[in-house]
């Protein structure tokens, strides 16, 4: 059975070489761990071997983690699950990054709950493909939306994440994350602060870096199966 650090390894590998085959230069593509249901342990092995990126989709088992790992400070957390306004301030509170805004509301909760001497960099949730099993807002409400977001002092907003519709042929996946695409480098147009393009998992990354995106979401090429259904 490979290990943690293996695992990580290989796709490390395939990220680079999948970056080179598009003509892109090797840092262009971040790596989030998602560690959602995943031991404190696990995270640990990826620390030690460079990982400093991970992601938590649930808000209490989250917390749970940093407060556990608070020694290791340099581990930029970012919260891509789905945010009721319930569990906003524990986000404010504790998460560097939040990827799943797609309410002004989240957003003004999240804003105001933030500490004074931070700021929680945010990405916009976009249901690329409209489908009514995907959260996010839909590709034309964006412009009236990333102004609103950018009126929020507390809140940097840096870019981007979708999820594609599920069980589409990589043509049509291909032709889904090309729309994220074209949204971002129109937004990067608008706010010098935009800079990131979160989209592809474990089974899409090279699908996902041909189209330009820069933060792949991976979970199980990193950490292995999980104890119940995860598309990361």
């Amino acid at each position: 059975m490979e290990t943690i650090a293996e695992r990580l390894k290989s796709v490390q590998i395939t990220v680079e070489q999948s970056t080179l085959d598009a003509h892109r230069l090797s840092i262009a593509v971040k790596l989030l761990a998602v560690s959602k249901t995943k031991p404190v342990s696990d995270i640990v092995q990826a620390y030690e071997v460079g990982q400093r990126l991970f992601g938590e989709n649930y808000v209490q088992e989250g917390v749970e983690k940093i407060q556990a790992l608070q020694t290791l400070d340099d581990i930029e957390w970012h919260f891509i699950g789905p945010l009721q306004s319930n569990k906003t301030r524990l986000v404010a509170e504790h998460f560097d990054w939040v990827q799943t805004i797609d309410r002004l509301k989240i957003a003004q909760r999240l804003n105001d709950q933030t500490r004074s001497h931070k700021t929680l960099n945010v990405c916009i949730q976009v249901n690329i493909d409209d489908d009514e099993n995907k959260a996010g807002i839909s590709a034309d409400e964006l412009n009236d939306f990333a102004k609103a977001i950018a009126k929020l002092p507390s809140l940097t907003l840096r870019g981007l994440m979708t999820m594609p519709k599920a069980k589409q042929s990589q043509a049509e996946q291909a032709a889904s994350f090309a729309r994220m695409s074209a949204l971002f480098e129109d937004l990067k147009k608008h706010y010098s602060s935009v800079d990131t393009l979160s989209m592809g998992m474990s089974g899409d990354m090279q699908n996902a870096i041909n189209n330009g995106s820069t933060m792949l979401r991976v979970g199980t090429a990193i950490f292995g199966s999980r104890e119940f259904g995860s598309n990361n």
